[in-house]
């Protein structure tokens, strides 16, 4: 069996868990944590972050330092992962939901415009599979408009759009360290925060509303409760799993890369005898092969595709559900303009097996196996 995931290890992790352990301080803001801060403010250029529980909770945490309000509206993608819309309507925002690219399967940039309205408080974009959004022309808008932007960059960690690492390009942005992710430690996230004037806010939302990190920075004598927040700070041994493999983060981007470009080269002729589709990274951005995906000609042999890969021991999977189409998203959002895209292009995408650890044989077993199903012989 081909799994789809397989959560990235290196061989630290124990070791660095162990060690949290006999610090004697394995809840939040530890000694692995504040690396791993460090590692990504460093590494990205990142003005700061701070690691959370999940990226659900970096963007819940981005909703509240952008004091969205009951009534407000945030435009977004129908096509993203629940937690791009719940983060926003937890605070009691419309979510209002534009068209996607059909090449990069992110939120059409030229139709965010024309969805604005006097309600409206900030975008929400998400770098799906790791490829960025058109981030000029959608900070153009958001600062003609004086709206804030929200990096979804929970698949984008280590991807680049010119020149500058997703997350630190809006006013927020949102890690994933899940374990279907690049880089992991089970469940986590980062938030970044590229505003000076957010900073201190952002720490005291994210220890439940108090003044902690101060009290413990020596900055205070006692701490107490001075804002609205939650306890988003994980465990440093989740932070420890995780500082292992970012010390390893270019040996895991570029086995991840070479997996892709496998796909990409071996998949071809079938490109180019127009049988399915492959994915599109414009010029200018710089993907950290967090995906591989490819498109049938539909939904029905989408299906069809997918249950002929496990038949032969290759787990391979569709994605999103679109958000606008779902009881809560009818309920919360609205669907702006005409969805062209968003329905057909998700209906058609299969994913494929990609992971840290997968082996060369086996991604060769994947391609001949889409061969088959189309009914040719893989060249090579």
């Amino acid at each position: 069996m081909i799994n789809f995931n397989v959560p990235p290890f290196v061989g630290n992790e124990m070791e660095y868990i162990r060690q949290a352990i006999a610090a004697e301080k394995i809840c939040g803001d530890g000694g692995f944590t504040r690396r791993c801060n460090e590692w990504m403010e460093q590494h990205f250029k990142a003005r700061k972050v701070l690691l959370t529980t999940s990226c659900t909770h970096a963007l819940e945490m981005a909703a509240l330092l952008a004091d969205i309000k009951e009534g407000d509206e945030v435009i977004l993608p129908s096509y993203t992962f629940v937690s791009t819309g719940d983060a926003f309507a937890l605070r009691g925002a419309k979510l209002v939901f534009v068209d996607i690219r059909p090449d990069t399967m992110n939120i059409d940039e030229k139709l965010i415009e024309a969805a604005i309205t006097d309600r409206t408080r900030a975008i929400a974009v998400v770098h799906y599979a790791g490829v960025a959004c058109e981030m000029d022309t959608i900070m153009e808008i958001a600062r003609r408009h004086h709206l804030l932007v929200v990096e979804d960059a929970a698949q984008g960690v280590n991807a680049f759009y010119k020149g500058r690492a997703l997350g630190t390009i809006g006013d927020f942005g949102c890690y994933s360290f899940h374990e279907t992710k690049n880089y992991s430690m089970g469940e986590g996230g980062a938030l970044l925060i590229n505003r000076e004037q957010d900073v201190e806010r952002a720490e005291i939302i994210r220890e439940k509303g108090t003044n902690r990190s101060k009290f413990f920075r020596g900055q205070i004598d006692k701490y107490t409760w001075v804002d609205i927040g939650s306890s988003y700070l994980p465990s440093d041994m989740n932070a420890a799993y995780l500082y292992a493999q970012l010390e390893h983060a270019d040996e895991i981007n570029d086995r991840r890369l070479a997996v892709w470009h496998q796909y990409d080269e071996g998949l071809r002729p079938l490109r180019d005898a127009g049988l399915i589709e492959q994915p599109f990274v414009p010029e200018g951005c710089v993907h950290n092969a967090h995906m591989y995906y490819i498109k049938a000609k539909d939904l029905e042999e989408r299906t069809r595709l997918l249950a002929f890969l496990k038949q032969r021991g290759i787990l391979s999977v569709f994605h999103y559900i679109p958000l606008h189409s779902a009881p809560a998203g009818q309920k919360i959002g609205r669907f702006f303009g005409e969805d062209r895209y968003t329905t057909k292009e998700s209906e058609r995408l299969a994913r494929l097996p990609m992971y840290y650890s997968i082996t060369d044989e086996d991604v060769r077993t994947v391609i001949d196996g889409i061969y088959a199903f189309y009914g040719r012989k893989a060249e090579g």
